[in-house]
């Protein structure tokens, strides 16, 4: 079951990681957060990235999205071409953890914030985001401001600025961890609904297993820090996706296989951690 996707042959990965490393400080008190990273996502891949705490999978991240400059030892490459220091800043639409709606602006303001920042007029802007309030179940709210929103809805709109900053590779950074589980259930199917309606690629951190495999095209695991690529786990469930499916005996077995390989690595981080 455990295997690397094939890449597609007729198209360039949309995302490439080749030796991809990150260390911070110098000398004896230098950490090496990442190590060795070796990735590929193909265009319109839904990939799901887990491992334990503190294994570098937020710092892959900011490296991807341009925030953070890479070693030198590797590179980094969107649909084939080689990313140069600070070329990636901009080319990718990222949603942290947090939503970061600003509390002062409304529902619609938020969501065309970076359209606004990328000198698209206002009105346009607008008529862009309102467009797509139905698809993300916010018609009716334009003129609401975040306080006035539930944590899902808040994630919607936060989703929904990320969709509109039109990029080709989408970053999801644990977009559900602070929700309630059946809140978290209902916003995992709606994603993979908008997933498949825009057809975007996405790479996606969670915590959760199941909510990696359920939506997953394939699951990716990260060893404890310094963090590298341990497995990729091909998911081959039947689309589109609904709660049933937690249950099937291939989304079990795909579950154990994953528990077995998390478990060996967060207790190798345990060790790492209360070691002298």
């Amino acid at each position: 079951m455990m295997q690397s996707q094939p890449e597609a042959t007729h198209r360039p990965a949309q995302l490439q990681l080749v030796n991809v490393w990150k260390r911070f400080g110098e000398g004896e008190r230098q950490t090496v957060a990442v190590r060795n990273v070796d990735l590929s996502i193909a265009p319109g891949e839904f990939v799901t990235l887990i491992g334990p705490s503190g294994c570098g999978k937020s710092t892959l991240f900011n490296m991807i999205a341009g925030l953070l400059p890479p070693d030198p030892d590797g590179s980094i490459l969107l649909a084939g071409r080689p990313q140069m220091d600070g070329a990636l800043l901009g080319k990718i639409s990222f949603m942290p953890q947090r939503d970061l709606l600003f509390p002062w602006r409304t529902v619609l303001d938020n969501a065309t914030i970076a359209l606004e920042v990328e000198g698209m007029p206002r009105k346009a802007a607008r008529q862009k985001a309102e467009a797509l309030f139905p698809d993300f179940g916010l018609q009716g709210f334009e003129k609401h401001y975040p306080h006035q929103l539930s944590g899902g809805m808040r994630q919607r709109v936060a989703l929904m600025r990320t969709f509109l900053f039109e990029r080709d590779l989408i970053l999801l950074d644990e977009p559900f961890g602070a929700l309630d589980a059946l809140t978290r259930s209902m916003m995992q199917r709606w994603l993979l609904e908008i997933w498949a309606r825009h057809r975007r690629t996405v790479l996606f951190i969670t915590h959760d297993i199941d909510e990696a495999i359920f939506l997953g095209d394939k699951v990716v695991v990260m060893t404890a820090r310094p963090g590298t690529v341990r497995c990729e786990v091909k998911v081959d469930l039947p689309r589109p996706r609904d709660a049933s499916i937690l249950t099937d005996p291939e989304f079990m077995e795909i579950k154990r296989r994953l528990l077995a390989v998390v478990e060996e690595e967060s207790m190798k981080s345990f060790a790492a951690a209360v070691a002298p």
